[in-house]
């Protein structure tokens, strides 16, 4: 014959305890597993608010949950300075329960909801410490509006009840780092899946530079790297910045750690927040589960904000924040998250005139701007031409199987009498141009690759005289002066897009007709 087993709140805990690994995997679980154990107590020990709370960085004790009549929402946002409560400091360091009596109140640093809920002199009232693996978690608290001290027996009872259920949210609280751990390590992973396959390394690629300029970019990246400052790169689009970021990743203590990035241009203003800082289940239509961001899956090491100019405002406040304090709250979550990760920030956006225009905020471009790098255009660094060339090269031969190919002298020729508008990107696409028509083994056919699709013999109407080399630099140099309202020097001026020294521009427009600059404003 079978003896039932009476069912208690200690019990039925217990049993918990085992659940919590599988339950524990979200804030929310733990909450609910939390409130559950309260009601379960509230069948031996009357109350008319029990809450539990939780001990904070900041050395504050916060309510986690509150149950009973009295649990409104003005207890639910109370928070406790344990400075400004030294009797239940030593409850905390001492690890034993208490009833307190109104004497105490009236002699000591009050009741823990002074100023929130109006509880008649003399209540019944009890604090209970939680601690788990020798350190303070926070407490349990259980008042009643009726005046008489909970009996000793009770005190005693909630006392043991209290070390069940520290141990209850240290286990959740490990469950959830756990969880935390491996949804940073699937997302890492998924960032790798997403990453187009034959990368040429950064930091050999930056080391091997010929021009002054960039030996003068590779110094200072080596400069910044070891340090944990922001850095911001700007330049023309196309130049390469998203290279120098992994390598001043690469260079740094970060490098064993994951380097993640993200074009704030390419996603919609809704989806990029979820993003960067990851979402809670049913934060939004679609959002089916917990997924963590960018900030999350890069902690420890690297993120890059590619064009980060176009980052929409009300995300910038948010930014602003990581960057101070290295903190923040997940879409749809009021749980805060922190993260160590080095921010490098990338963009073709002149930033100090959109903080004019109002269009980015001036002190997120300052958090941003600690160490600014500006990468100058391919055609101010034409040494640095064959080598890009031939890792450009070696990449397709990797990604596509075909090649390899010869870079003859005549291709470098060539090559290095372009303009370059859209920098390396666009001689990466002229070789990738040049690949597709030429045979493996065999020097590149530039010449069919740069004009695809043009008739071979132009018809009579269609042959125009040949410019002169000096009609060709006079439109030229016109077309930039129109394009920069006639600035010629500084950042984004006509001489630095053109390559050439504010004198040597001088004398050219001088020279071939072209007045001064303020004759193009």
């Amino acid at each position: 014959m079978s003896v039932a087993v009476p069912s208690s709140p200690i019990i039925d805990l217990t049993r918990n305890l085992g659940a919590v690994a599988r339950l524990g995997t979200s804030a929310e679980a733990v909450d609910e597993l939390l409130a559950e154990a309260l009601e379960a107590l509230g069948g031996m020990i009357p109350f008319d608010l029990a809450t539990v709370m939780e001990l904070s960085d900041e050395d504050e004790l916060v309510v986690r949950v509150a149950i009973g009549p009295l649990s409104g929402a003005d207890v639910r946002a109370h928070r406790l300075r344990l400075a400004d409560y030294p009797s239940i400091r030593r409850l905390l360091d001492e690890g034993t329960a208490r009833a307190f009596i109104d004497e105490d109140h009236a002699h000591g640093d009050g009741d823990p909801f002074d100023g929130v809920l109006d509880l008649p002199h003399g209540h019944s009232c009890m604090v209970v410490p939680l601690r788990a693996e020798g350190a303070p978690v926070g407490i349990i608290t259980m008042d009643r509006q009726v005046c008489g001290a909970y009996p000793e027996a009770v005190v005693h009872l909630a006392d043991i009840f209290g070390r069940l259920l520290a141990l209850v949210i240290c286990y959740g609280e490990q469950s959830m780092r756990l969880t935390r751990l491996r949804d940073q390590l699937e997302e890492q992973n998924r960032l790798l899946r997403e990453r187009v396959g034959g990368q040429h390394d950064a930091c050999e690629l930056i080391d091997a530079a010929r021009s002054p300029a960039m030996r003068h970019i590779a110094h200072l990246a080596r400069q910044v790297a070891p340090t944990d400052a922001p850095v911001l790169l700007t330049g023309e689009t196309g130049v390469g910045k998203e290279v120098l970021a992994h390598a001043i990743h690469g260079w740094s203590h970060r490098e064993a750690k994951p380097m993640v990035s993200i074009n704030c241009a390419s996603l919609p203003a809704g989806i990029i927040e979820s993003e960067l800082f990851g979402h809670v289940r049913g934060a939004f239509t679609g959002a089916s589960g917990t997924r963590i961001g960018r900030f999350q899956a890069a902690n420890g090491g690297t993120l890059l904000l590619d064009e980060v100019g176009e980052l929409p405002l009300d995300l910038q406040a948010k930014l602003l924040r990581v960057l101070q304090d290295g903190c923040f709250e997940p879409v749809g979550s009021d749980r805060t998250v922190r993260v160590d990760v080095r921010v490098i920030a990338a963009t073709n956006v002149d930033l100090e005139a959109a903080c004019a225009r109002r269009a980015f905020r001036e002190d997120l471009y300052y958090r941003l701007a600690v160490f600014p790098i500006r990468v100058p255009p391919l055609r101010a660094r034409m040494d640095d031409l064959p080598v890009l060339a031939r890792t450009a090269l070696d990449a397709i031969t990797r990604r596509t199987g075909r090649g390899p190919w010869l870079l003859t002298e005549e291709n470098l020729r060539h090559l290095a009498s372009q303009q370059w508008r859209g920098n390396v990107r666009e001689l990466v696409n002229a070789l990738e141009r040049a690949t597709i028509l030429s045979p493996d083994g065999r020097s590149l056919g530039f010449h069919d690759a740069d004009a695809p699709g043009l008739p071979a013999d132009p018809t009579p109407d269609e042959r125009r005289p040949t410019p002169t080399l000096e009609e060709v630099e006079r439109r030229h140099i016109a077309r930039t002066l129109q394009a920069t309202s006639g600035k010629l020097y500084g950042p984004g001026g006509a001489a630095e897009l053109l390559g050439l020294p504010g004198s040597t521009l001088q004398s050219r427009m001088k020279k071939l007709g072209l007045g001064t600059a303020r004759d193009w404003r």
